[in-house]
């Protein structure tokens, strides 16, 4: 009974590491204390997948109260290629390769050169809300199919 416990333990860790492999936090920050790299370990379900914290105490933060966290949430989303861009974050219009800058990171497209000048005039935490805020990130995220999907 033992080894029978023991092999199914082996089994739900290996499945667990298989999982969770298939986001790489290479560079990846917390959610709430953006400095700190994320943790494999401390995560939290998010919109229909993971977001990663540094430690428990940031992850405590974000599921007392994820609101004033969801922009880089959502961002972190993209970062970690869970979710993916589909239009343009201002107007949902198709999305112009040209127009192309990187947020924080990520590369994200526009429909045109003024919602990319739009997006050029904020910067650091000011641009990751314009452009990852949840009004933005309905219009021009989605989740990313994957092979079971």
């Amino acid at each position: 009974m033992n080894k029978v416990v023991s092999c199914l333990a082996i089994l739900v860790v290996a499945c667990a590491t298989v999982i969770a492999g298939e986001v790489d936090l290479k560079g990846v920050k917390c959610v709430v204390a953006p400095t700190r790299p994320a943790n494999m370990a401390k995560s939290a379900d998010y919109k229909d997948a993971k977001v990663y914290f540094c430690c428990g105490n940031c992850l405590g933060k974000f599921k007392k109260d994820a609101k004033p966290f969801a922009a880089k949430a959502n961002m972190q989303l993209v970062s970690t290629k869970q979710y993916e861009q589909k239009a343009c974050p201002f107007s949902g219009g198709d999305l112009n390769p040209a127009t192309a800058i990187k947020v924080a990171g990520s590369k994200v497209a526009f429909c045109c050169n003024g919602c990319k000048g739009k997006a050029e005039k904020a910067e650091g935490d000011d641009q990751i809300e314009l452009v990852f805020n949840d009004k933005s990130f309905g219009k021009a995220f989605g989740k990313k199919k994957t092979d079971d999907s």
